[in-house]
């Protein structure tokens, strides 16, 4: 693919282009090759340019906190795109109406939520992850979700073209949605209640103690690797992958890939651990799992290649 028509792309909001870009700090896994293009896009102007210019002529990946990503280590033969400071904003429409960019943090929104006396948000506070990949997986922990919340969606496809979507037209499912692939999300339009700021600080430092209690913390991971196979068994996803391995004998097996003995549906890097090494222990987890169970179990950390 000849890239000289992208290198002379002229910016006007300090967007940046470059190539051959290192991943591997860019995800919590700190795993990860390297990707042929790499775009910080400070703005929408800037990012319409740059889809038009590229026109789909390979992959696109658009990245948000790296919460739940796991990139291969070979070179990704596309463009990863990341969005930058003008998608980071938030602002209340009205009492009960707030506006979020898709790149600011769910715990940001949480946090705005609170200030501003609006109840409905606090689950955000224990989700490491960005709106925008909060909105493309309907993300959510403690019995809410993102469609609890969502009023509408703005969006620019890969050609460059800027569409709102109300809830209306969407069909949320746990851990989904049917949105397009070819849509990177620009802000999303949420909607809570009026309540008192303490007693929703009340409830935000319950989850975190909760989350506390019962989670890895400070360490390389992607969160939540498998979703909890609701649909074939009332048993959670951890206790599937407990009652079907020996976790200390696996964390023997796949190098510096292991599971945490504190969640085990959380996969940690200990300190170099591959992408093949940790492919290789995410199919050994649903190998075996479905040899017990007969559940057979789906990814919801994103693996790209």
């Amino acid at each position: 693919m000849k890239l000289d028509d992208l290198e002379n792309i002229q910016f006007s909001d300090k967007s940046r282009l470059s190539f051959d870009h290192d991943l591997s700090r860019l995800n919590w896994f700190n795993i990860g090759g390297k990707t042929k293009i790499f775009l910080f896009a400070n703005s929408l102007k800037d990012l319409s340019l740059f889809l038009k210019k590229y026109n789909n002529r390979e992959k696109i990946f658009v990245l948000g906190a790296g919460s739940n990503t796991l990139f291969d280590d070979e070179t990704y033969e596309g463009v990863i795109i990341k969005l930058g400071k003008n998608f980071n904003n938030i602002s209340k429409l009205n009492n009960d109406l707030i506006i979020s960019g898709s790149s600011c943090l769910d715990k940001k929104l949480s946090e705005f939520a609170m200030e501003n006396h609006i109840e409905g948000f606090e689950f955000l506070s224990c989700i490491p992850g960005s709106i925008g990949g909060g909105i493309r997986m309907n993300a959510g922990c403690y019995g809410r979700e993102f469609k609890d919340i969502i009023v509408s969606v703005q969006a620019i496809d890969f050609t460059g073209k800027v569409l709102t979507i109300p809830t209306s037209d969407i069909n949320f499912n746990y851990r989904s949605t049917n949105l397009p692939k070819d849509l990177i999300y620009l802000s999303g339009t949420f909607k809570g209640k009026l309540s008192k700021k303490d007693i929703i600080k009340k409830k935000i430092d319950e989850l975190k103690n909760k989350k506390e209690f019962a989670q890895p913390l400070r360490v390389k991971t992607s969160g939540s690797t498998f979703k909890n196979p609701v649909d074939q068994t009332n048993k959670k996803v951890w206790e599937l992958i407990k009652e079907s391995i020996d976790i200390s004998e696996v964390n023997k097996m796949f190098g510096d890939a292991k599971l945490s003995e504190k969640h085990c549906n959380f996969l940690i890097n200990k300190e170099k651990a591959s992408s093949k090494d940790m492919k290789n222990l995410i199919n050994f987890i649903k190998e075996n799992v479905y040899k017990k169970t007969k559940v057979n179990l789906e990814l919801e950390i994103v693996l790209t290649s």
